[in-house]
């Protein structure tokens, strides 16, 4: 592959991105209003996507442009601790969905990032976050994937792994943009 190929690409992953910008704003919309009601956000991913679950939940937490109050957004794949705790007792697959019963309660989002969509250790978490009934969303590759079928909603990216990757963290500033602006103006100033 060359540099050439890698960006065409890439340009066709961005190309099924922007017919999602609806679905994005949508989201951003919703979660203004979970994290503005007192609800959280807990993401994981493995690998990259493990690093954007992080970089979404930075965002959260700190701030993406506007000064603001934080919210409650925890990276499931940072609890370094807790995740080899975990996987020594219970194994791989429940790294995530333990967590998610820990920590997940009826209203709040779990998102889970895959490029392939079919991480065992996703599947359960988002077995864990129906149970908890919380809210399911997917950030994967192309459709059909066993993660999408278990998500409340799912944003279905076409692609390989890499292009799907990259694509995720446009994803993440892109609903960073869209949860701030509907976040009431109150709220996106602190002083």
């Amino acid at each position: 592959m060359t540099v050439e190929s890698h960006l065409d690409g890439l340009t066709g992953t961005l190309a099924g991105l922007r017919a999602q910008a609806p679905r994005i704003h949508h989201w951003g919309v919703l979660l203004a209003r979970v994290l503005g009601a007192g609800g959280r956000v807990l993401a994981a991913g493995n690998g990259g996507s493990a690093a954007e679950a992080q970089h979404l939940t930075a965002e959260l937490v700190g701030r993406y442009r506007h000064d603001r109050a934080p919210f409650s957004a925890l990276a499931l794949c940072a609890e370094t601790s807790s995740i080899t705790a975990i996987a020594n007792d219970y194994g791989y697959d429940q790294v995530f969905a333990r967590q998610v019963s820990a920590h997940a309660r009826p209203g709040d989002l779990v998102i889970l990032l895959s490029t392939s969509g079919s991480s065992p250790n996703l599947l359960e978490a988002a077995h864990a976050a129906r149970r908890a009934e919380a809210t399911v969303w997917a950030l994967t590759g192309a459709l059909p994937n066993p993660l999408a079928s278990l998500a409340d909603d799912t944003l279905a990216l076409p692609g390989n792994a890499c292009h799907v990757q990259e694509a995720q963290l446009v994803v993440v500033h892109a609903l960073c943009e869209a949860f701030e602006a509907a976040l009431p103006a109150s709220v996106r100033r602190v002083s």
